[in-house]
Order: C-alpha cells, then sequence, then structure tokens
C-alpha cells in the first residue's frame, strides 16, 4: 500500500517539532545530507569480474559468494544496473570503478590501460551528473598469482605493477579534470604470506619503495587524490599482509597521502569509528569503505548496525564530514544485486542522517561540564526520537520510493531486463 505524500507531511512536521525541541536544526541536517555524496562501487554488479576480454579467475584474499540470476555481463548492462540503483537513492552520488573496469577492445595488459579505456565512463558520468573514483586492480591476474605484486622479490614483476598504479594515477587525473573535483584513487595491495614469514621487513620496503615510485610525480589534488588502503589478513595471506594498518598509517602520514580504513579489516572485535578520530589528527583526509564483515572480512552488504551508526557520528560530532569521503564496498551474489546497492546505500544516508539529528553541541556541552549523567540520558533517548518520519520525508523530496516501495521497482526490473541475461559473462 502506498503512502501518501499528505501523511508523510504530516508525520514530518510532528518529527521535526520534537528534534527542535532538543535544539537540532533539521532542516539543516537535511541540507547537509543532500549535499553528501556517497560513492557507489561497481564491483557489486558482476560479481568482481571486470570486463578485461578474458576470464580471470576471482582471487587474492577476495571471493564472491551466491548465484544469484542477472548478474551484469557487459559494460551497457553494468551501467543500466547502476542507473536503476541510483535512481531509488535519495541524493547525488559518486562511482567508484576499478580498473577492470574499462572498454577494452580485445586483451589490454594492465600496465598498458589508457584514459581512452574509460573515456565512455567519463562520458557517462558527465551525462548522469555523476563524478567517478577509481582504483588500481592488484588482483586476478598471472603476475599475482604467487601472492605478491608491488611487494613482489622480482624487480620485473614489480615494475609492471609499478607501471600499472602509475597508468591508474594517470586516468584518475584525467577523471577528475573532466568532472570538476577530485577523483579519489585508492591503492590496496594484498600482498602477503599464507603462513609465518621468517622476513616480514624485507616486503614492507619493497612495498614501500614501489609507491613511492609510483606516486612520485606530483599530481594537481584539484583532480586527483591518492589514498592507500590497509588489512589484516585475506583468503591465502592469513598470517601476514605486507601493507597492514601499521605500514600504511605510517605512509599516510609521511607522503600526506589519504588513508583508507575499510569496516572489514580489522580484528573481528575492532572498529573502525573508534580511529576516525585520531587518524584524522595525522593525515590530510580520510578514505572510507563502509562495509559489514561478519566473522571476517566477508564484505555482506551494509545495514544499520550499530557500527554504521557510530561510524557516521563520529563523522560528525567531529565536525570532519569535509576531510572524510564515504565509500561502500560489499559483493554479495546471492540476493539481487541492484538491490543490495540500494540497501547499503540507503543505509549509510539514513545512518547520517541520524548523526546529523543528534543535539551535538548540548551533548558536548554537557561533557564538558561533567553532567555525564545527562548526556546518557539524552543518548538514550535519542534512539527512539522520529528518524523515519524524517527519513521518509527527504525520500519524498527527493523524488525516489518512500520505505520499502523501492523493492517493486527492483523487482520489475528484475523481471524484464536481468532475467533475460544468461549466466555466461560476456566482455566488452
Amino acid at each position: 500500500m502506498m503512502t501518501k505524500a499528505g501523511d508523510i507531511e504530516a508525520a514530518y512536521g510532528l518529527a521535526r517539532e520534537r528534534f527542535e525541541s532538543l535544539g537540532v536544526d533539521v532542516d539543516r541536517a537535511i541540507e547537509v545530507l543532500r549535499e553528501t555524496s556517497v560513492s557507489v562501487h561497481c564491483w557489486q554488479g558482476d560479481d568482481v569480474g571486470g570486463f578485461e576480454g578474458e576470464d580471470r579467475a576471482l582471487g587474492d584474499g577476495l571471493a564472491v559468494t551466491g548465484n544469484y540470476p542477472g548478474r551484469a555481463r557487459t559494460v551497457d548492462e553494468l551501467r543500466s544496473d547502476l542507473e536503476m540503483a541510483y535512481s531509488l537513492i535519495p541524493g547525488r552520488h559518486r562511482l567508484n570503478l576499478h580498473a577492470m573496469y574499462g572498454e577494452f577492445q580485445g586483451v589490454v595488459e594492465r600496465n598498458e590501460i589508457g584514459v581512452e579505456h574509460f573515456q565512455g565512463w567519463i562520458d557517462w558520468g558527465r551525462h548522469q551528473g555523476i563524478s567517478l573514483d577509481f582504483n588500481p586492480t592488484f588482483f586476478s591476474h598471472s603476475l599475482a598469482s604467487s601472492g605478491f605484486t608491488l611487494a613482489h622479490a622480482d624487480r620485473s614483476i614489480r615494475q609492471f605493477w609499478i607501471e600499472h598504479g602509475i597508468a591508474c594515477r594517470k586516468i584518475a587525473a584525467a577523471m577528475g579534470a573532466a568532472q570538476g573535483n577530485p577523483c579519489i584513487n585508492n591503492f590496496w595491495v594484498p600482498d602477503g604470506y599464507k603462513d609465518t614469514p621468517v622476513d616480514r621487513q624485507s616486503p614492507r620496503q619493497r612495498l614501500a619503495d614501489s609507491l613511492d615510485e609510483i606516486f612520485r610525480e606530483a599530481l594537481p589534488p584539484e583532480q586527483a587524490l591518492d589514498a592507500v588502503e590497509c588489512k589484516l589478513f585475506g583468503i591465502g595471506s592469513e598470517s601476514y599482509v605486507v601493507g597492514s594498518h601499521e605500514f600504511y598509517m605510517g605512509y599516510a602520514v609521511s607522503r600526506r597521502k589519504l588513508l583508507c580504513l575499510d569496516a572489514g579489516h580489522f580484528h573481528p572485535t575492532e572498529v573502525i569509528s573508534d580511529k576516525i578520530s585520531a587518524v584524522l589528527m595525522y593525515v590530510p583526509a580520510l578514505l572510507l569503505h563502509v562495509s559489514r564483515g561478519v566473522r571476517w572480512d566477508s564484505d555482506h552488504v551494509v545495514t544499520f548496525t550499530d557500527e554504521l551508526q557510530a561510524i557516521m557520528q563520529e563523522i560528525v560530532r567531529g565536525g570532519s564530514l569535509r576531510r572524510v569521503h564515504i565509500g561502500l564496498d560489499f559483493f554479495d551474489a546471492s540476493i539481487n544485486r541492484v538491490a543490495a546497492w540500494v540497501i547499503g546505500t540507503r543505509n549509510v544516508l539514513k545512518a547520517l542522517l541520524a548523526a546529523l539529528l543528534e543535539p551535538t553541541e548540548r551533548l558536548q556541552q554537557l561533557e564538558r561540564e561533567g553532567d555525564f549523567t545527562a548526556r546518557l540520558a539524552l543518548l538514550e533517548e535519542q534512539k527512539t526520537m522520529p528518524l523515519g518520519a524524517v527519513w521518509d520525508y527527504y525520500c519524498l523530496s527527493s523524488d525516489v520510493p518512500v520505505g520499502a516501495q523501492w523493492l517493486e521497482q527492483v523487482r520489475q526490473y528484475e523481471r524484464m531486463v536481468q532475467t533475460n541475461r544468461s549466466s555466461t559473462i560476456k566482455h566488452a
């Protein structure tokens, strides 16, 4: 049953009064939310397959489970799925591309990719009003089969991946120049050992040297910003990952790079919400890969968890929205892939709205005064404030479906478009 617009507006009016009684400017919260973009990851749409012209087995610490029908097999199909997802998400958002998603005529080696292979994405982004972010692809390749790329002991293999990283920076800069805002170019390198190594130092020195060579040329910051991403462990690198949190924290601080914190890349009881304020003291900005690990870095679709809310609270409470770039990173092939994007992105935005609707100044004043009783009381009352009514109004005013009404549109798209796709992957 469709919810009437008048009912949504009436509920919003009552909710607004409740929040404003605590000193919250609801109009301002909605305005900030509308101005905030989330970088939606392309790889949810095709199970991290890419379009390189030949099938490559996914590996190097990555695994996608499920066989739900309708995954994108071509660039055009992926764009169609993305457009469907964006139409159901309030606000205007970005797209995060991996280097394996170019439009290649035949097989193009990764150290030879160029802007021409992504011009179609640049043109599509301009037409859709969507800005692009980028990632080199250091996995699913024969020269990554040993588990090492930029930290490989063989100089010739390292050189191949160094050239790939340099090529990706040029592509990112071209994207940023075309769209008029910086393209975030994120480096995740899965290098590591399955069992305990004897020499932990040498691979880390090689990785640092390789990255220094990649980043030697300074790029205009208005075109591209480099980020580096840490990880605790992966499948096949359970005992040792070269690019640990400590490694990249030191690298980002000493080289003035963005640090990427992925919600699934730490111990199961460790959370990135606790790291945001500390890391921002020493790096120019943060990139977040918002994900949901279940027992390990399993990249489940983002749900409205306590940790998701804590991440957004830390960003808002610290006044850090301008220094934190919010991106997604999950891949689930057990459910409709368009629905996965919609669920995950809407949850991130809903959690951000909840943080923006906190009486932050009042809470912080109570904390400064040492009134921890009132602080706790208000925080607990906040949990049952009418967030849903404000969220529904925001969706209505953004001309996207309210509540779960979007699901029927995905079902219709699945019946008319996705179910007509075979399971065979066809490359562009």
